[in-house]
């Protein structure tokens, strides 16, 4: 198809603020059907490419869930067929299979595609960037969301927020990072524009998908690597060879993941279905956060009680060298790429907002009540 002008997309797309709600106000699923509603419409078949393998249940999960759901609003007539990573097309090529129309649609993380588009890693998370309800709220009430659907309409694309892992722990490493120097020389697969700072900092870095990443660490391609949390990662098995795990993830405080759709199917289908699946998408955000809120704090306890994995914090030199890389990154780029800088532009202002506010009362009872048991 012909790309679409970034300004056109809008208008071409038909989506207003209030479809980039979160959930609506019609009700709890963000969908209300018409009170003669009998499943009548068009019968849709889409193939949906995901970059993540099935034993994710929660991260790959989450786009089983969005066809479970648009299937059961529809009356089993729109139908999303999930293809596991690798099936259709490899991980980190799910953009390139909707933008070529192999697929209909792909669920994946936008900071895969920086080599695309650097400004996209802003739709997953970047370093020290927003927690998850923050990244949600720019996304949607703050205009992130309406300006990477401006980045995504150059590739014939829509995307939707439809995941969140909360914040990311550090990753594992094979042996104990002392300080700074340590990480110079690693091999260490990251993805993203944390890949980017941590090759500012010295480290050697790979990109693989989340199927690849255990052989790689087996046969010692890689020292170090990181991917979601403690439940994601014990299913992995990268405590088996990587015992040290490491906190913050400073550079996904709050992953998003995204539902691409190729332009083309998404004009083609009925207002109706369209708004099944912003809604699914919806209720896939609210449903991946509370079930990672809800199993990683035992996956944690079972790796470091059963497991023997030693539980580190960053030193506080790594912290404030990626700190400070990481803002001359975000300014280099801006200065060097126009639709990076109206991006981050509205990000950081966001940012600049809401850090104080959660640095007041939330930390505060955070800082008092958490340690407490």
């Amino acid at each position: 198809m012909a790309e679409l002008p970034r300004r056109d997309f809008v208008k071409r797309a038909a989506l207003g603020a209030a479809g980039a709600g979160l959930v609506s106000a019609c009700g709890p699923t963000g969908y209300q059907a018409p009170a003669d509603d009998t499943g009548a419409g068009p019968e849709v078949r889409w193939r949906l490419a995901s970059s993540f393998p099935p034993s994710l249940d929660i991260l790959h999960g989450a786009a089983v869930y969005v066809s479970e759901r648009v299937a059961a609003l529809t009356s089993g007539r729109f139908q999303i067929r999930v293809f596991a990573a690798n099936e259709i097309v490899p991980a980190l090529q799910v953009m390139d299979g909707v933008q070529a129309g192999t697929v209909q649609a792909g669920y994946t993380g936008d900071y895969y595609y920086i080599g695309k588009s650097p400004a996209l890693a802003f739709g997953s998370s970047v370093p020290f960037g927003l927690d998850s309800r923050q990244q949600l709220a720019w996304l949607h009430y703050g205009g992130g969301l309406e300006l990477l659907r401006g980045i995504y309409a150059d590739f014939g694309i829509i995307s939707f927020a439809c995941g969140s892992t909360g914040a990311q722990f550090g990753g594992w490493f094979r042996r104990p990072i002392g300080g700074l120097d340590d990480l110079r020389g690693l091999r260490m697969r990251i993805p993203g524009l944390g890949g980017e700072i941590m090759s500012r900092l010295g480290v050697t870095v790979q990109v693989l998908g989340g199927a690849d990443i255990y052989p790689a660490l087996e046969r010692g391609a890689i020292d170090a690597t990181e991917w979601v949390g403690p439940y994601d990662d014990e299913k992995l098995g990268f405590w088996e060879i990587a015992p040290h795990y490491y906190m913050p993830g400073w550079w996904e405080p709050g992953l998003t993941a995204t539902l691409q759709v190729g332009l083309d199917a998404w004009n083609a289908l009925p207002p109706r279905y369209q708004e099944v699946l912003r809604s699914a998408c919806a209720e896939a955000n609210l449903m991946t956060l509370a079930r990672y809120d809800a199993e990683n704090p035992p996956a944690l306890r079972r790796l470091v009680e059963e497991r023997g994995v030693t539980l580190h914090r960053f030193p506080d030199d790594v912290l404030e060298a990626a700190w400070n890389a990481s803002n001359d990154y975000f300014e280099e780029q801006a200065a060097a790429d126009a639709a990076f800088r109206e991006v981050y532009d509205s990000w950081k202002a966001f940012r600049a907002r809401v850090f104080p506010y959660f640095a007041g009362n939330e930390l505060a009872y955070a800082n008092f009540a958490f340690p407490k048991l």
